[in-house]
């Protein structure tokens, strides 16, 4: 039965880290319009959620703070971490589609 509650909270973990990852993101660069700010809040959210606990145990291991944190803080900070990431990328390729792509295009 401890499995199900550790594992509860592993998701919680994960959400809480990719959501305020996401707000994080928003709050540093504003979008320009509610569509923006929903869609990268969404996939931050989303890359959160998938990529939360690789990213934590990777920063944790490049960091070498593995044994000083929990399991907990490790997904917390992977999906945090993940989410920002996802936000910033996503920002910075809609804003080469909107100057034309590619190089020729000018």
């Amino acid at each position: 039965m401890t499995q199900g509650y550790e594992t509860a909270w592993l998701w919680a973990a994960k959400l809480a880290g990719a959501i305020a990852g996401s707000a994080i993101s928003v709050a540093y660069v504003l979008p320009r319009g509610r569509r923006e700010a929903a869609l990268r809040f969404t996939v931050g959210v989303v890359s959160g959620l998938i990529f939360g606990g690789a990213a934590g145990l990777k920063i944790a291991s490049e960091l070498d703070v593995g044994t000083g944190l929990g399991v907990f803080e490790i997904m917390l900070m992977g999906s945090a971490a993940s989410s920002l990431s996802a936000w910033w990328a996503l920002g910075l390729v809609m804003r080469m589609f909107e100057r034309g792509g590619a190089r020729g295009e000018r």
